[in-house]
């Protein structure tokens, strides 16, 4: 018998974890939902179908976000595969909508496979510790570069952001990463950086696409789309988790996160996935000093993201309202944690210290092979140095 979650939900519930959630919608869609929009457009969706798109990823990773994190109380994000968007601008043109929404349907169920059969889980159990965290430092490197990027372009709002979170982490550390967002939005809005003009309410609608298959879409969207997700995506997100210290049950995790991609697939939600990136923001300790109660912000996250869903076109107005420093700032910052976490774990054991360098410096360098980006080939890197330096010993 399944207990019910909500007592202890609102037991464990803080400001610092729903401003945690915030943040990870905030970067994850500014970051990448043009790509998504691109996507759509390149395999010839109308505008309806285009929000109906939002509408599923949005519920999608909503319901994933709060079910998973509710049901076994740690903060389990999801994400959709923006590698995946991106392949599809670039090799998904001419297919025809209805056999595209066929490969996503044959892609997620593939997940369904990988996840329940444990087959995933398996090639991923002999990964140290520290090569995940090196390739979980790797990653967050270049947000924690942007705190000082964005200074070039907007100095008088990073640097004000900046110092109010050293100050916050000094005197109130639970609520430095929202005094922090919030300072930012007031001087943005004060120095006329926010873009609102034409903000609508406006519902998203759900359009299903009755999925045919081809030949094509198998061999040019499924099998690609379901690589590269595994790959760029869940195998980070993986590492993320282990770096953070959760002992979340993998193989269920992504079984459940296919099963519903799958079923929403018709209405749009071409690839669900675990999330990395946002996913850090949830587990450090800017959600919540407790590591048992940042779970909080996992599902925080999922609600915003249902509401993404929902008001799909209305929320990608406000997203994009932001001004673009703001949500480099405010990521680097609320990512600053776990970027100092991830290097002391990654370096703490001599014997690994050099492979998880490498696993580290390809990962941040952002190269990309074959459409699967650096993080796969990081953590490829440094185990293979790992298992060269154990053979010579």
């Amino acid at each position: 018998m399944v207990r019910n979650p909500f007592p202890h939900l609102l037991r464990d519930f803080s400001l610092s974890a729903v401003a945690a959630g915030f943040v990870t919608v905030l970067v994850g869609f500014a970051s990448s939902a043009v790509i998504v929009f691109q996507a759509a457009q390149s395999l010839g969706a109308s505008p309806e179908q285009i929000s109906s798109w939002m509408w599923a990823l949005g519920l999608g990773m909503g319901l994933t976000c709060i079910g998973l994190s509710l049901r076994y109380r740690m903060p389990v994000v999801t994400a959709w595969s923006t590698p995946g968007a991106a392949m599809l601008i670039g090799s998904a043109a001419g297919v025809p909508l209805s056999d595209a929404v066929g490969a996503f349907v044959l892609s997620a169920l593939l997940i369904v496979i990988a996840g329940f059969s444990r087959l995933f889980e398996r090639s991923l159990s002999r990964i140290p510790v520290s090569l995940a965290s090196a390739m979980l430092a790797g990653v967050l490197l270049r947000f924690g570069l942007d705190v000082f990027v964005a200074m070039r372009t907007q100095l008088g709002m990073a640097l004000t952001m900046f110092a109010v979170y050293l100050l916050a982490r000094k005197l109130l550390p639970r609520y430095a990463v929202i005094l922090t967002l919030l300072i930012g939005i007031a001087f943005a809005g004060g120095n006329g950086l926010l873009q609102l003009d034409g903000l609508r309410l406006d519902l998203a609608r759900p359009v299903f696409v009755s999925p045919t298959i081809s030949a094509a879409a198998v061999f040019g969207i499924a099998l690609p789309l379901f690589l590269v997700t595994m790959a760029s995506q869940n195998v980070p997100g993986v590492a993320v988790i282990r770096a953070s210290g959760y002992a979340v049950p993998i193989s269920p995790v992504i079984g459940w996160t296919g099963v519903v991609n799958a079923l929403l697939a018709p209405f749009g939600a071409f690839a669900l996935n675990l999330a990395a990136i946002t996913a850090a923001i949830c587990m450090g300790r800017e959600a919540h000093e407790d590591p048992d109660r940042r779970y909080v912000a996992a599902v925080a996250a999922g609600a915003f993201y249902v509401l993404i869903g929902l008001f799909g076109a209305t929320v990608a107005a406000l997203f994009a309202a932001f001004p673009k420093e703001l949500v480099m700032a405010i990521a680097g910052i609320a990512l600053l944690g776990t970027l100092g976490n991830s290097l002391a774990a990654a370096l703490r054991d001599e014997n690994d210290r050099e492979p998880a360098l490498i696993t580290f410096l390809v990962t941040a360098s952002g190269l990309t092979l074959g459409g699967v980006g650096s993080a796969f080939w990081g953590l490829l890197a440094g185990v293979l140095t790992l298992l060269l330096w154990r053979k010579r010993s």
